[in-house]
Parts: C-alpha cells; sequence; structure tokens
C-alpha cells in the first residue's frame, strides 16, 4: 500500500516524486499517482507536461515514460483507460454555461462531451437563456458546486454586465474559454481565450451560391440582434458588394420571436417588401424561421424555389423540412471539441500563449435554392 502524505506536497516535491517513481518503475500513470501523491489529476497533467519541456519525461495516455522507453499499444490502452475512470474524480471537472439547451447549442455540448472522455474529464453542463444579464452568479455557483478545474462559457454580450463577465472570468481562479463568443480583457485589450465560426464567411458563402445560380437581387432575413447575426451580416454584404449583387435599401428586417403574436405579420411584410422589390433569393437566420417564410411564401402561391429561392442559416433542421433547406452549416460540434482541447491544454501549461481559433462553416445545398425563375 502506498503512503499517504500528511500534507500537501509543494510542485517541486511532487516532481521529483514523480522522477523517482519514473526510474525506480519505468513508467508513471497518472491513476496511481493521484494516490501516491495525493493530488488531482489536473495538476499531475500540469507536472508531467512540465517535466516535459525541461526533457525530462514523455508524456503518453495515462502518464508518462523516460525519453528513451515507450509504452507498448497494449499498456497505452489500458493507460487511456485507467485515466478516463479517474475523470469523475473532484477537481477534474469542466463547467460548461451555454445560453440554451433546445437548439444549436447541443451540437456543441455534444463535441464537448466527446473530446472530455478521450481527455479523461468530466463536464458539468448549466443553460441560462439569452436574456439573462449576468452570469456571474451562476458561473460562481458552478465553481461552487462542482469544484471546476476550468469554464467554457458562451457569455451574453450584449448586456450591460457583458463585461464584468469577461473580467470575472479572468480573475476567478480557474482558466476560461469562449465558444462562439469574442471579448478582450481590460485595461489593455488583450483578447480572451475563445472558439468561434467564421460566420461572416457563412454569410458569404451564401450570396456566393446564390451569385453562382444566377440571383442579381437577394435579401437577408435575421432573427435576432445577436453576435452570430451581425456576423453573417458583416460577410453577407461584403460578398453582395464584391459580387455585384443588388440589395433593397432598408431592407433586413429583425424577425420577433416565434413565439410572439406578430412573428406571422412580420413574415407577412417581409415577404411583400421582397417580392414588390423583385428578390428572387433570401438567406434566412435561423432554420426555424426559414421553414416560416417558405410556409407563408407557399400559401400566398409562391413557389419554392422557382419563385423564390430560400436558404437558411443554421442547418440544425433543415434537411427534415419538405423542400429541404439549402443551409449554411456551422460546425457546432467541432467548436465544442477544440474548445475543450483549448481548456485542456491550458490547464495543462497555464504560461502558453493565448490562442483563437476559427472555424469555417459549410454549405449544404439542397432542395430550396436554384436559377430564377425555374419551373417546380
Amino acid at each position: 500500500m502506498s503512503d499517504q502524505p500528511t500534507r500537501r506536497l509543494l510542485a517541486a516535491e511532487r516532481r521529483s516524486r514523480i522522477l523517482a517513481a519514473l526510474d525506480r518503475d519505468g513508467v508513471v500513470r497518472i491513476s496511481q499517482l493521484i494516490d501516491d501523491l495525493g493530488a488531482a489529476p489536473v495538476t499531475l497533467r500540469r507536472d508531467l507536461a512540465q517535466l516535459e519541456q525541461q526533457g525530462l519525461v514523455v508524456r503518453v495516455h495515462g502518464g508518462a515514460v523516460p525519453l528513451e522507453a515507450a509504452v507498448p499499444p497494449e499498456d497505452a490502452d489500458q493507460a487511456e483507460e485507467e485515466e478516463a475512470a479517474a475523470a469523475a474524480r473532484p477537481g477534474d471537472t469542466i463547467a460548461v454555461l451555454v445560453p440554451s439547451l433546445n437548439y444549436y447549442w447541443p451540437g456543441v455540448v455534444r463535441g464537448v462531451e466527446a473530446r472530455a472522455r478521450h481527455r479523461g474529464f468530466r463536464i458539468a453542463v448549466r443553460s441560462t437563456s439569452y436574456e439573462l444579464q449576468d452570469e456571474r452568479p451562476v458561473l460562481q455557483r458552478l465553481l461552487d458546486d462542482e469544484r471546476a478545474c476550468g469554464l467554457l462559457v458562451a457569455p451574453n454580450t450584449d448586456t450591460e454586465h457583458a463585461q464584468d463577465v469577461i473580467q470575472w472570468l479572468a480573475g476567478c481562479g480557474v482558466p476560461s474559454v469562449l465558444m462562439e463568443r469574442d471579448a478582450k480583457l481590460l485595461p489593455c485589450r488583450q483578447p480572451a481565450e475563445s472558439v468561434t465560426t467564421d460566420h461572416a464567411h457563412g454569410g458569404a458563402l451564401a450570396a456566393r451560391h446564390f451569385a453562382d445560380l444566377g440571383h442579381r437581387r437577394v435579401g437577408l432575413v435575421l432573427s435576432r440582434n445577436s453576435p452570430t447575426s451581425r456576423k453573417i451580416a458583416a460577410g453577407w454584404h461584403a460578398a453582395c458588394a464584391e459580387l455585384g449583387l443588388a440589395q433593397v435599401e432598408g431592407f433586413e428586417p429583425l424577425l420577433p420571436d416565434r413565439s410572439s403574436a406578430e412573428f406571422s405579420a412580420v413574415i407577412n411584410a417581409t415577404l411583400d417588401t421582397a417580392l414588390d422589390a423583385g428578390l428572387t433569393a433570401l438567406l434566412v437566420h435561423s432554420d426555424p424561421e426559414a421553414m416560416a417564410v417558405i410556409d407563408l411564401a407557399l400559401n400566398r402561391g409562391v413557389s419554392v424555389p422557382g419563385g423564390l429561392s430560400i436558404a437558411s442559416y443554421d442547418d440544425e433542421i433543415a434537411q427534415l423540412f419538405s423542400p429541404a433547406l439549402t443551409a449554411v452549416c456551422p460546425p457546432r460540434a467541432a467548436i465544442g471539441e477544440a474548445a475543450l482541447d483549448l481548456l485542456a491544454d491550458r490547464i495543462a501549461d497555464p504560461a502558453r500563449p493565448t490562442r483563437r481559433v476559427i472555424l469555417s462553416p459549410g454549405l449544404n445545398v439542397r432542395d430550396s435554392t436554384a436559377p430564377p425563375g425555374t419551373a417546380g
């Protein structure tokens, strides 16, 4: 039986004992070091990362070996299983806070979950709402309840407390990574670590698709005044200007919430303006709003895509509609995976430079778009 330390070891003492165990046994495993040294997995990973930077060990799944050694494949598999089994220990939890678990964000969370299992972490997920003005109380409860070693957060960035939340994250004592959000830390305006989709590129993808089909008069319909919407609009307008696509001046309706009484009336008014101006294609954010636009267009006798091509932004449920929606598809799972990796790397090496990862969306072409005037 291993002797349990009676006090918390200093970092130098832990690393000295790790090297002694490595010299004695030829391999060290995090699952065993947890018991021998009484340290959290995240602390031990940081120790091994530091020792590797010093050229003293080589990290492998579940632990480390001397520079001249290698762990056989079967041992590596066993080590990975042991590390994953240790994931539920206190201090090895990553807390995740997103605005919703009903739409868009479940795909991101699934990516976080899959990557966390691979990296030996467990996650605790909470959702708030797009209306919450200040996430700090929720984040503090997450830290208190879960004893989290890191935070993955998608805060509301359009509230009066938005900067307060960013500053709180920087000073809360554990590393954090923003998902689908950009922010800067005051007073030096240093960028916060983040993983985002290039939504401006997504808007441009849709504009180029319409241009390739031969559309010359196009429009953009947004569902909310959010950071995502603004980025989509920026990319859309830049691409339309570059491609010479005509847009109706002032036509950029902002649709109300789908549950509101005026939702259908606003869409009908939007269709009136679009058709009167001779628009032949619309990009609508997001899928449910695009479906509603199509339904009301069909009710008015406007064929889709023959009379009006419509593409959606998000591609969450676009392929389930009839006609199946052409849609810009953000890499939701990849956002979650990259955010988890970024945070895990920060935990292992707190001194490394800040990273900002930007992932490109794709475009899935389906039945709701066609050249203007196509019969059908």
